[in-house]
């Protein structure tokens, strides 16, 4: 998140609607995969990630650039689509965005600082 975002002292999104947006997630996901062993994005297999994780223009290119000044590898790059993918059901969007890339990249780079 940028500084402004951070500090501005604007009320956000409340508990309430941020569990209504998760569980409207959880549903698109779970009629996503209805009628196989997968229930969430997380589980998905390589087949379902070619077909449920296409990003847009934008979203290819960015990966493109990023995965190869980062060096991801396979697992990495699936992982952030998985991610992606979420995110786009968070805001019950069916494509995957350039942005919801690059939130997924963010948090890939947050969770390795941590380690």
């Amino acid at each position: 998140m940028k500084y402004r975002e951070l500090a501005d002292r604007a009320e956000g999104e409340s508990s309430a609607e941020i569990v209504k947006r998760v569980e409207l997630a959880r549903d698109i996901q779970l009629e996503r995969f209805k009628g196989t062993k997968v229930h969430c994005n997380a589980h998905m297999a390589s087949r379902q990630i070619r077909k449920f994780c296409e990003p847009d223009a934008g979203g290819h290119r960015l990966l493109e650039v990023v995965t190869e000044k980062l060096g991801f590898s396979a697992r990495a790059y699936t992982r952030i689509l998985k991610v992606a993918r979420t995110i786009a059901d968070l805001e019950c969007t069916e494509s995957i965005r350039e942005q919801h890339i690059a939130e997924a990249i963010q948090y890939r780079s947050l969770d390795r600082k941590s380690i």
